[in-house]
């Protein structure tokens, strides 16, 4: 699922001011090395997804918004001994990074079939409700939430489903998005899956067979 945005060579949009340095902090240090070392040498360069994925969290814990800049990307490309446009194509082919600034969190709404035809129209208007965001992939305004638009997120039987930066919220309707975003603006994390009580990914109501354990 390619996006093709900005320049049409990083990725990134001319207009937003790239920060000119980025070093790797311990933590990321610590975790691409364990990921380099999966691989037989020579071989460094299969960790560039999972190195990237460290440096969007880095600058998330740097700046309160997960992204990757390019300065980023040529870090990474240097550690992993690879030429530096390859480490473009992979962050901007991989809608997991984001190659512009972000809110502190960033919704990502379902629109496919199974959520919107479960209320992900309701979802999107809460958010933009509570956010003031109008179109896709801005921020608001007190720079608190990115919003997106995401194709199917894998949890279609729960559907509809808010992803929260990592996290996947469940069984969405518009008053519970709302307070979900509250929640969230408060500081807190609520528990992510089912706002509605289910179980995993049973049927509404609880589990109906297999109620009593036998020896």
């Amino acid at each position: 699922m390619a996006e093709n945005v900005g320049d049409g060579s990083t990725g990134e949009n001319p207009q937003v001011d790239q920060p000119t340095h980025f070093e790797f902090d311990e933590q990321s240090r610590v975790a691409i090395d364990a990921h380099c070392a999966k691989y037989p040498p020579g071989r460094q360069a299969s960790a560039v997804i999972a190195s990237l994925y460290e440096v969007q969290k880095q600058m998330g814990r740097q700046t309160g918004g997960a992204w990757v800049p390019r300065v980023a990307m040529d870090k990474v490309a240097e550690r992993l001994g690879m030429a530096p446009i390859r480490v473009y194509e992979v962050a901007t082919f991989y809608l997991m990074f984001n190659t512009t600034p972000m809110g502190r969190y960033h919704l990502q709404i379902c629109v496919t079939t199974p959520c919107w035809l479960r209320g992900s129209d309701q979802v999107e208007a809460a958010c933009r409700k509570v956010t003031g965001i109008k179109g896709w992939h801005e921020t608001s305004a007190d720079g608190m939430f990115t919003m997106s638009e995401v194709e199917c997120l894998g949890a279609c039987v729960n559907a509809p489903v808010l992803q929260v930066d990592d996290d996947f919220y469940e069984d969405m309707d518009g008053p519970a998005v709302e307070a979900l975003l509250a929640a969230l603006a408060r500081g807190e994390r609520p528990k992510p899956g089912s706002m509605i009580g289910r179980q995993t990914s049973a049927p509404e109501g609880g589990p109906t067979t297999l109620l009593t354990v036998t020896e």
